[in-house]
């Protein structure tokens, strides 16, 4: 059976070499715009592994990962942030919410699915 992966970003190319990445290497996706949209179209759908950026429209990568941790179903499931984002603050704060893991962009296709087959249940 194969392994589910969200991903959420506002960047249509990102979520374009995400998607061509991770189904490369037989994992089942769903993706989403932003946090909002993200929520909807996951629902209570169990994923294996969540991966989200931080800055977006209309709820942030961090608001999203607090919101997942509230919910019985994605309460333990790994997130992995995918983000421009470097500084130890907002790596902080990200792990603070429930972030499981921090991926820098350019990421390099090797380098994420090695950090999702560390993080995966």
């Amino acid at each position: 059976m194969s392994k589910k992966v969200m991903f959420v970003d506002d960047s249509k190319t990102i979520r374009e070499m995400l998607d061509f990445t991770l189904k490369g290497a037989g994992y089942e996706t769903l993706q989403g715009e932003d946090g909002v949209d993200a929520l909807q179209v996951l629902g209570d759908n169990k994923m294996d592994v969540i991966i989200t950026d931080l800055n977006m429209p209309n709820m942030d990568g961090i608001t999203l990962i607090k919101k997942l941790r509230e919910h019985p179903v994605h309460r333990s499931t790994p997130i992995l942030v995918l983000t421009t984002e470097s500084q130890t603050e907002k790596k902080m704060e990200g792990k603070q919410a429930g972030a499981t893991g921090w991926i820098v962009k350019p990421f390099t296709p090797d380098k994420l699915l090695a950090t999702i087959d560390r993080v995966i249940i």
